[in-house]
């Protein structure tokens, strides 16, 4: 099967690697500098062992990029795989993705699928379809950064939408190899799923951070908390509870956008997790006071460990909250060499600490536990610890002064 994965970001660029371990992928992109750097095998974005597969698929020749949109025109199916652009509100400029496909459609043969798995509000489909007159399905994408090679070959299950016996039976043997488990429904249910799915996840995060908040005053321990409700049958171990910080904008904060006009609901749990990405501010006030000429380290600058993204990252607004504040702030981040940022970048963990009055964990790198108490100890000048999710795995017995989400100081 021929197969053209339209749009070649984070989502666009996993989807073509690997699907071109089996099947031969024509990945188009509007971008032709983004497409000239796909071709030396660099990925657009960082996420661990993607170059690599890129330069697999390029070497077996199973694999090729363009930004010609007619390079499509002898695809069995297209898979819409660009990565919504949402602004600094969590609002998603859908129109930007209805356009390119728009722009794609007249290079198509007259009965290619479209398979669309960008993050979209529920009823784009049934607009596509009655504006172009096209075959039309729905497969909510599922990736994460920093783990989006694994969740694509491993999905657990694939929610897949479709309008006929005909395009579930073309889907189907495409699909399987992939992931058996594919859950068929209508395409409204497999855009709502999507919705759903966030949302419940995003509510979780709120839920457990707003009780965290009245643990912290009323001196209980979330993380015990935690444990009881994960105890419960009708909860769970896996249960998406645990204190800590706020989730970030991205697909959570997306999808319950795209909800929250419709909702009184998730209206209050976006506001709610607005407010909850203050907790390492209140922090830093309540145990340094005044922070003007206070040093601050900041251990990580990226949106998430494994990726060198700083868009949407709660560590670089809590960078820029600080330097307006007359904070000195010195930041490590081991994806990150230069920024445009008014923070001194250290070239290790240990160097960003010497002489902070706090530090703040903002982004949980793996090798940030290997910090131990007695580095803390020697390089700090008041040993203050923000770590909103208890990442570290050191004894923070005074004179540490240490800070978690759900912790009563």
């Amino acid at each position: 099967m021929t197969v053209c994965v339209f749009g070649l970001w984070h989502l666009g660029s996993v989807t073509a690697a690997c699907l071109a371990g089996h099947h031969d992928i024509v990945a188009i992109d509007p971008d032709a500098q983004n497409v000239a750097r796909l071709n030396t095998a660099r990925a657009p974005i960082s996420e661990p062992g993607l170059d690599d597969l890129i330069r697999a698929g390029l070497d077996r020749k199973s694999l090729r990029f363009s930004s010609a949109l007619s390079d499509a025109a002898r695809a069995d199916l297209v898979w819409v795989t660009f990565d919504t652009p949402v602004d600094d509100a969590d609002q998603a400029d859908s129109a930007y993705v209805e356009r390119q496909i728009a722009s794609l459609i007249p290079h198509l043969a007259a009965d290619t699928l479209i398979l669309i798995s960008s993050q979209l509000p529920a009823g784009t489909t049934a607009r596509l379809e009655s504006r172009h007159h096209r075959r039309f399905a729905y497969s909510p994408e599922n990736l994460r950064l920093g783990k989006a090679i694994s969740v694509f070959r491993n999905p657990g299950r694939i929610v897949a939408g479709v309008r006929t016996p005909e395009d579930r039976a073309q889907l189907e043997p495409f699909l399987a190899p992939i992931c058996e488990n594919i859950l068929w429904m209508s395409v409204e249910s497999a855009e709502m799923s999507k919705h759903a799915l966030n949302a419940f996840l995003a509510t979780s995060v709120v839920f457990m951070n707003e009780l965290a908040s009245i643990c912290e005053r009323a001196g209980a321990d979330a993380k015990q908390v935690e444990q009881a409700l994960k105890s419960d049958e009708r909860i769970g171990p896996r249960a998406y509870l645990s204190p800590g910080a706020a989730f970030a904008g991205g697909t959570l904060a997306r999808d319950v956008s795209f909800l929250a006009d419709r909702s009184a609901l998730f209206s209050a749990i976006r506001s709610a997790n607005d407010a909850h990405k203050s907790w390492p501010r209140r922090k830093l006030e309540e145990m340094l006071g005044d922070l003007r000429e206070k040093r601050i380290a900041l251990l990580g600058l990226t949106y998430k460990p494994g990726t060198d993204t700083l868009r949407r990252s709660a560590a670089v607004e809590l960078a820029e909250w600080l330097v307006a504040r007359g904070a000195v702030v010195t930041a490590f981040d081991p994806a990150i060499h230069s920024a445009d940022l008014k923070v001194t970048l250290a070239k290790s963990a240990f160097d960003a600490l010497s002489g902070a009055d706090a530090v703040v964990i903002a982004t949980e790198w793996p090798e940030f536990r290997t910090l131990v108490r007695d580095e803390i100890l020697s390089a700090m000048r008041t040993p203050v610890v923000l770590d909103a999710n208890r990442f570290l795995r050191l004894d923070t017995s005074p004179p540490i002064r240490y800070a978690a989400v759900g912790v009563p100081l």
